[in-house]
């Protein structure tokens, strides 16, 4: 008997001889509440079927701290254990978030049985490799309201993702109202790329975010960049901000992509990099980072706050280093742990506790091995994005059937960038002398230069998010039958019919063997 399609793959998972588990209206629904009605709802989606729950009779979900004992997941936190035979179906989590996740599980093997649907016969022991393993959306290049934010959120828990990391800020726009600093959202938050419309979140909206990702077991990583990225300050708050610098290379990006060169106190809708920076020596701006993160810490209960500190082209390294130190102990301070680009690990006053994003290549270059290392060194660690993997916003490859790919995205980490190449590399493997202690997890970004809609989000991100969470969930490559490319292309394909009753807009790419309904 074949094992059924499971995304991530599991840490264990063993196919019973017995009959499938066999749904119908009269199925029982029993155990945790909010797992129930998770489950609930998928299975509604899914088959149309309205389960009876509260009754016993069929489906039993529980929260056991002893989950998977002896299996090597017991007790871990977020692991689940599935048994389904002929008579029922019994999801144990070993806390809340186990359940859940063993409920997204669930919902990946329904199977249509003739008119009916059914669930086969298995066992699964599961829990997770890395304890991060998040998603990136930019809504600072292009704003997306509360409701495409939540919807992501849901689209990312059910690949067992519990991060989501918001880009808030950068130079065409502030997203998040505070009100220590009421110009950034008055004055610099109502455009982006290509002179469309801006926005942004009101503190309420924001705490509506938190609670609704809180709901599906994710936090929220807030990012507001500095010292670069941040021609926005500057219209709200010239004193704070050094004038544009413009570099040869940005010319090239401008003549590339359009747009006009930045100038002060005029909004930028273009999509260089690298020309803006904060005034690194005025106390002023550390006062302004102390109000911005101090009420960004107010409204986070998760652990982390990211500060950036990507592509500073314009700040001196003297005084980048000075900045990120400074920066770094601010948010350290407000008993959050700072989370920042690789580069800011080149920086020697940094705060010990701080995490670092890699968003270099899979075989780094130009030293961003070092200053990525340089975290781990300093008793951090690591969250890795390789850009050529697991950004989600590069374009697909043309298919081999010479229809169009995607429109958006763009191509210069090593682009296109095909779901293989997404799946095909393994993080222990990524940072020479970085093991797997070292590494906190795995983020998959989509920056939105290019994105425009929920549609795009959907298209650019399924199926290659699920390759990222693949690398974030489940055993090392070659330590599980299952973690290959061809083992997971076929266990995607087979998610299309769930995928589509879920309403995503994923990209039918011919690299897939898609399973229709």
């Amino acid at each position: 008997m074949s094992l059924p399609a499971v995304v991530p793959a599991p840490a264990s998972i063993e196919a019973g001889s017995g009959a499938p588990f066999r749904l119908s209206s009269a199925t029982g629904l029993a155990g945790d509440t909010d797992a129930a009605a998770a489950l609930a709802g998928i299975i509604a989606a899914c088959t149309g079927l309205t389960l009876q729950t509260g009754s016993g009779g069929g489906i039993e979900l529980r929260i056991d701290p002893s989950t998977g004992s002896g299996t090597g997941t017991g007790g871990r936190p977020e692991s689940y254990r599935i048994a389904v035979d002929e008579a029922s179906v019994v999801i144990t989590g070993a806390d809340a978030a186990g359940l859940f996740y063993g409920v997204q599980t669930l919902g990946q093997l329904l199977v249509r049985d003739g008119d009916a649907w059914s669930v086969p016969a298995v066992t699964i022991d599961d829990a997770p490799r890395f304890a991060y393993r998040g998603v990136m959306l930019d809504v600072a290049r292009h704003f997306h309201p509360v409701e495409t934010v939540t919807g992501y959120i849901d689209r990312a828990a059910s690949l067992k993702l519990n991060a989501l990391h918001l880009h808030l800020t950068d130079d065409q726009g502030w997203r998040i109202q505070l009100d220590s600093r009421p110009e950034l959202t008055a004055r610099a938050s109502a455009t982006a790329v290509g002179g469309d419309a801006g926005g942004f979140y009101t503190k309420d909206q924001y705490r509506e975010i938190v609670a609704y990702a809180a709901s599906r077991h994710m936090i929220v990583v807030p990012e507001v960049d500095m010292p670069g990225h941040t021609h926005a300050v500057g219209l709200a708050y010239p004193e704070l901000a050094e004038d544009p610098t413009i570099s040869d290379h940005m010319r090239d990006i401008i003549r590339d992509y359009g747009g006009e060169e930045p100038r002060p106190g005029v909004p930028y809708d273009g999509m260089a990099v690298g020309f803006s920076s904060l005034k690194v020596h005025d106390e002023a701006t550390y006062d302004f980072v102390a109000d911005v993160f101090g009420e960004l810490a107010a409204m986070t209960p998760g652990p982390y706050l990211h500060f950036g500190g990507d592509e500073s082209l314009s700040t001196s390294d003297e005084d980048f280093a000075l900045f990120v130190a400074r920066v770094s102990e601010i948010v350290a301070d407000l008993g959050k742990t700072p989370v920042a680009w690789h580069e800011a690990g080149a920086a020697p006053g940094i705060a010990d506790t701080t995490i670092g994003q890699y968003w270099g290549y899979r075989t780094p270059q130009e030293g961003m091995a070092e200053k990525a290392r340089a975290f781990v060194d300093n008793g951090g660690q690591l969250i890795l994005s390789p850009a050529d993997a697991i950004y989600l916003d590069m374009k697909y490859p043309e298919p081999s059937s010479g229809a169009a790919a995607p429109e958006p995205g763009l191509t210069w980490a090593n682009g296109p960038t095909s779901v293989e190449r997404a799946y095909s590399w393994e993080p222990s493997a990524v940072i020479p002398g970085v093991d797997e202690s070292g590494i906190l997890g795995i983020e998959a970004p989509l920056w939105t230069e290019t994105i425009r809609t929920a549609a795009d989000i959907d298209v650019m991100a399924f199926p290659r998010a699920a390759a990222a969470a693949e690398a974030a969930w489940s055993p090392a490559t070659g330590a599980s039958d299952l973690r290959t490319w061809a083992s997971f292309r076929e266990r995607v394909g087979a998610l299309g019919p769930l995928w589509t009753s879920m309403g995503i807009g994923f990209h039918p790419t011919d690299e897939i063997p898609w399973v229709a309904e």
